[in-house]
């Protein structure tokens, strides 16, 4: 079943998302070399709960924590704990809130100082890639039109899509239809209607495609150990106009320019 959302139910899963945001925008602040992810989990859960929201993954099917904090080989789905921060690491994290009982969701992948060249063009065509996913999320559309966009863009670069993963319709639930993939044909999969609010998230490796699940029975990484980026965006679909993005990465990336420990992609 997909739920079509009309503009009231679109707003509160806008402001949902912005908050998710600014909670990453929070966690930027203490990401440095030596902090461990069970830290940078405390602040985000800190953070939603004094901006009268609930954290979003916690807690989910059983998820332990606020955070998904997945390091370099860890494509999604990592569990926050004693892992300290390397100052080379890619740090993909991912964020969920619920305020006024709608869900928000985004996710950013971050660069250490020290992060080889050819990872930081990892992420730089992973982002690029769901911009260019949300250029093709149009009223009349195709969900494969985002997908083929997606795929296109990161394998031109020598880069490979994450297919066992995929984005997901959002609402009062975190994972709505429909699935949303990051590769596929122009003009191919479910009509995109006005009204439509899903999670574009590709899920880039470096190396091969191929991911496995860890013993935790979360974490995925991928199968080669190669390093692995993950940006997400919520956006609705419209009518006669590009998609509207609901999340943001404008605080997100302020934060970043703060961070001296950080790089900008």
């Amino acid at each position: 079943m997909i739920y079509y959302k009309n503009q009231e139910q679109i707003e509160k899963i806008r402001a949902s998302s912005l908050l998710v945001g600014r909670t990453h925008a929070e966690v930027v602040k203490a990401i440095k070399p030596g902090v461990t992810t069970a830290k940078l989990d405390h602040l985000a859960e800190t953070f939603i709960r004094d901006h009268g929201a609930i954290p979003g993954f916690k807690g989910y099917q059983g998820f332990p924590a606020t955070l998904c904090i997945s390091v370099n080989e860890q494509v999604v789905h990592g569990i926050p704990g004693d892992r300290e921060i390397g100052d080379a690491d890619v740090v993909s994290i991912d964020c969920g809130t619920i305020l006024e009982g709608y869900y928000g969701d985004s996710a950013y992948t971050y660069a250490m100082a020290n992060v080889p060249e050819d990872t930081q063009n990892l992420l730089q065509a992973t982002k690029e890639s769901l911009y260019l996913g949300i250029d093709q999320a149009w009223h009349g559309h195709r969900m494969g039109d985002i997908g083929h966009a997606i795929q296109q863009h990161v394998e031109a670069k020598g880069f490979s899509v994450v297919r066992d993963l995929v984005g997901h319709g959002l609402g009062k639930k975190l994972h709505e239809e429909p699935e949303v993939y990051h590769f596929g044909k122009p003009g191919r999969g479910i009509p995109l209607s006005q009204g439509l609010v899903i999670c574009i998230e590709p899920m880039i490796n470096q190396g091969k495609r191929f991911v496995m699940q860890e013993r935790d029975g979360w974490t995925f990484r991928t199968a080669d150990r190669m390093p692995s980026a993950h940006f997400e965006h919520a956006v609705a679909i419209r009518k006669d106009q590009p998609a509207d993005v609901l999340s943001s990465f404008e605080e997100i990336e302020k934060a970043i320019a703060q961070n001296s420990d950080l790089l900008k992609i």
